[in-house]
């Protein structure tokens, strides 16, 4: 991963680059046909994707570009505006343009972004990886998505990481990572609660297929011990509790972009 210094000089280029198409606002609507909107599209595209590193760093601000924030919320409105409506037939080359609408959404952040910067963390120097480490960490306690996942992931940093000999085997080391605590974590669960595991797995795979909790019957059933009424009242919210904590941590329920495959 680059620093901050050159995402920002990153950033600026780009700008220069989209200024030479579009001088300003107005001159958007002056773009004389498709061609000269596909320019647009692509050098705005790529000044959102360095900006979206940018947001990654701790210490980023706006002052720090050539660019106000409002201009570039201006901007970012024509870009979205030029994306085609849905049509029965395809009457513009632009139906072709992949505007990565996902760059806009900042909530859409998932755990494959996270191991591409993992990647760019593992390969650079210590200095460097201390700064990285910290927007990582940011990151995560910043995205509602990822915050169940924090623990996992930070472990994964911590103990796994370095281990990796290619870069291109980080996604399919953390997989195997991310099965293997899950396996733990539900041995664990059956374990601390004494639950028919077979029965958990049935609860948990119609929870993430309706993407409905489970009925607290549906959590008494997979008790092996018939509990008296008193203790049913706290054991089933507890078990409850512990199962939906469960899919939110290794499930991909909110676009995660981990695996949701069978446990």
């Amino acid at each position: 991963m680059k620093s901050y210094e050159e995402y920002i000089e990153e950033f600026n280029e780009a700008l220069l680059n989209l200024l030479e198409i579009a001088p300003d606002i107005s001159s958007i609507n002056e773009l004389k046909d498709e061609n000269e909107q596909l320019e647009f599209i692509k050098a705005f595209r790529q000044l959102l994707r360095t900006k979206n590193i940018l947001d990654v760093f701790s210490d980023f601000k706006w002052s720090d570009l050539l660019m106000k924030e409002q201009s570039f919320e201006e901007y970012k409105s024509k870009y979205l505006d030029m994306k085609p409506k849905s049509t029965k037939e395809k009457v513009s080359i632009l139906d072709d343009v992949d505007f990565e609408l996902e760059l806009i959404q900042r909530d859409d952040i998932n755990v494959s972004y996270i191991l591409t910067l993992l990647g760019n963390y593992k390969d650079s120097n210590d200095e460097q990886k201390k700064k990285q480490k910290e927007n990582i960490t940011n990151l995560l306690n910043n995205n509602v998505s990822l915050r169940s996942k924090r623990e996992l992931i930070e472990k994964f940093i911590n103990e796994n990481l370095m281990q990796v000999k290619d870069d291109e085997n980080i996604s399919e080391e953390f997989e195997k990572f991310w099965e293997d605590e899950k396996e733990k974590a539900y041995e664990t669960l059956c374990k601390d609660e004494d639950l028919d595991c077979v029965k958990v797995r049935a609860v948990v795979d119609k929870y993430i297929y309706e993407q409905r909790k489970p009925l607290k019957d549906e959590v008494a059933k997979t008790l092996n011990v018939k509990p008296k009424l008193l203790e049913k009242r706290k054991i089933v919210p507890r078990v409850l509790d512990k199962i939906v904590n469960f899919v939110d941590k290794f499930y991909d329920d909110m676009d995660t972009g981990i695996n949701s495959s069978r446990i």
